[in-house]
């Protein structure tokens, strides 16, 4: 029996129908504070700093089993723990709002980050975010403002102004480096 264009066409809307589910489903699942969307931004699609040369990609070890389920989808703990990784330079600046501090985190990096070596290669990751969603929320947050241009002071202000209210307590992170000219 020869196919009909009638049968393309059904498995043409079928497979449509598939790829639509798939597309509603992922985006249900990444959301940030309060429901709001957060847009699912790569380290890799970051921008370069502004006249600056490219930042070679820092060394990680692959993530740890921690043995439960993640707060969030694991791509999106993946991407925010590579997102850690590849730009402390920035989270070192952002408070998280979980509480952690009690456990000795500095800043939003320090829930992903546990050490690094001179060259800011990770050695060792911070299990910390696998199950705290303002951990993640803070960092995807961090991750969209970056990839969207702004500068990391832009970038603290916006969080402190959305996340001090809401958590169970500030990191005692430094202020950024003032800018330059």
């Amino acid at each position: 029996m020869k196919p009909t264009v009638t049968t393309f066409s059904f498995l043409l809307g079928l497979a449509g129908l598939g790829l639509v589910a798939t597309v509603a489903v992922a985006a249900s699942q990444v959301s940030g504070p309060q429901g709001a969307a957060v847009r699912s931004v790569s380290a890799a699609q970051a921008p370069a700093a502004k006249g600056g040369p490219i930042k070679p990609r820092v060394s990680t070890p692959p993530l740890p089993n921690v043995g439960f389920a993640p707060v969030r989808p694991m791509s999106v703990v993946r991407e925010t723990y590579d997102f850690a990784a590849q730009h402390g330079e920035i989270l070192k600046y952002v408070p998280c709002f979980c509480g952690c501090g009690s456990q000795g985190h500095k800043a939003n990096e320090s829930c992903f980050v546990a050490r690094r070596d001179s060259k800011g290669n990770v050695l060792e990751w911070d299990t910390h975010g696998f199950g705290c969603t303002i951990c993640i929320d803070v960092a995807r947050q961090a991750m969209q403002l970056y990839s969207s241009g702004a500068d990391v002071q832009s970038i603290r202000t916006t969080i402190e102004r959305q996340w001090a209210s809401q958590g169970e307590g500030k990191t005692p992170t430094p202020m950024p480096p003032a800018k330059k000219g």
